[in-house]
């Protein structure tokens, strides 16, 4: 009897070169964008609006609308051009675009509108560098490596999301938001550094699929022929749409209910970071995820939100906010390295381009609704809302299982 040995070894992607020299530079220039994040939410809550949520929500879908539009391109882009190139024009840009918001912030003249323009730029960029960056991981590891560095990947994410607010609202306290951004475009060089450190012979590199017509379209053909993929990609829609939109969440609650400053909003946004890390690390561990696990993270994600938006007191609300983070973490990883692995490697950058417009495309929908319900009903029936989305997304996963189980002729999806 042959008896296989796995490697369950929670950080061992981190033994491959070019996996933990991007790893590194990636969590600082992390830090960066997590502060800027915050800071850039605090500017347009306290400084240049009176609490106006709904300025929160347009800011957010000017950032992330672009992930939809430009969906065509940027799938095409990440499977079609080098990615360690893309990727370093993609860093560069966003790390000019920070310089720039940070120098009409600390020079005064920042105005509601410029904030606006800025956003929607990053938001370009970014449509184009993050299925680039989600992608790039197959270069850097050999197959049975990739879920573990798909959940490293977001451990990182999620460190510097932990780290990274508490900092900014530490340093918008001290010098103020235009400093924040200057540090975050600064960061920039550490990933730009890494990828030029990089062993270029060592790399995983796919052989690309050919430039063809209708390429661009090949990934929604490819998609819609896959039950468990469509399934996973309404699930994130509704988790994307409602339940992702915590800058609304956490500074109305911080702000309007429990009275904060920009420390305890900083602090706030730490705490779902811990929930987050700890999904993060508990996904490392795995060797392939499963729906039934989208299911049950999706259901824990509607319960904790809900416990959130009913918390009495700020205490409360961070712990709620933790154990929604390792739902939400546990989710984001476990559909992102399922959709990889149960996907041809020429389809990656499309599927992968895919995930994200759907998850942070539907933001220009939900995010504006969400800030529009905080000024009119206040911030606990906002997080209401995306209470509801996870138990509708536990129920389509729920669906699916049983749909499966009933016909397993169908294309696998380890249910």
């Amino acid at each position: 009897m042959v008896v296989i040995h796995r490697d369950t070894r929670l950080f061992r992607s981190l033994r491959i070169y070019n996996y933990r020299v991007w790893a590194a530079g990636a969590l600082i220039s992390n830090i960066g964008t997590w502060m800027q994040r915050v800071a850039q939410d605090w500017l347009v809550l306290t400084v240049l609006t009176d609490h106006n949520a709904s300025a929160v929500g347009i800011t957010m879908a000017l950032q992330f609308g672009p992930q939809l539009l430009l969906l065509p391109l940027t799938g095409y882009a990440a499977d079609h051009v080098d990615r360690r190139r893309l990727i370093m024009l993609t860093q560069a840009l966003l790390g000019l675009l920070a310089l720039g918001l940070g120098l009409v912030t600390v020079t005064g003249v920042v105005t509601l509108w410029q904030v606006y323009g800025f956003a929607l730029g990053l938001g370009c960029v970014s449509a184009f560098d993050a299925p680039a960056r989600q992608t790039f991981v197959n270069d850097l590891v050999d197959e049975k490596h990739l879920s573990n560095a798909v959940a490293l990947n977001s451990t990182s994410f999620n460190t510097a999301r932990m780290i990274g607010p508490a900092v900014a609202g530490l340093l918008i306290a001290a010098v103020g938001t235009g400093w924040v951004f200057l540090i975050n475009a600064a960061s920039f060089a550490t990933v730009l550094g890494s990828l030029c450190l990089l062993r270029v012979q060592e790399l995983h590199t796919a052989i690309r699929p050919a430039h063809k017509a209708g390429g661009l379209t090949e990934g929604f053909r490819y998609v819609w022929q896959r039950r468990d993929l469509k399934a996973m990609l309404l699930m994130l829609f509704l988790i994307g749409t409602f339940g992702f939109n915590f800058p609304i969440y956490i500074s109305t609650m911080s702000v309007s209910v429990f009275h904060g400053a920009a420390g305890q909003y900083g602090l706030l946004t730490s705490c779902l970071a811990v929930g987050s890390v700890m999904g993060a690390l508990m996904a490392a561990k795995r060797e392939r995820p499963r729906m039934r696990l989208l299911c049950i993270s999706t259901l824990c994600f509607g319960t904790f939100c809900g416990l959130a938006a009913l918390a009495p007191n700020v205490f409360l609300f961070a712990a709620a906010l933790m154990l929604t983070g390792l739902s939400a973490l546990t989710f984001n990883t476990a559909a992102t390295a399922l959709m990889q692995l149960s996907t041809e490697p020429t389809m990656r950058g499309r599927i992968m381009a895919l995930r994200i417009a759907v998850t942070m495309g539907g933001m220009p929908i939900g995010a504006p609704v969400v800030g529009w319900i905080a000024d009119q009903a206040g911030p606990r029936w906002a997080m209401a809302v995306g209470a509801a989305a996870g138990i509708v997304a536990a129920t389509i996963a729920a669906r699916l299982i049983i749909r499966e189980r009933r016909s397993p002729s169908q294309p696998p999806n380890d249910s």
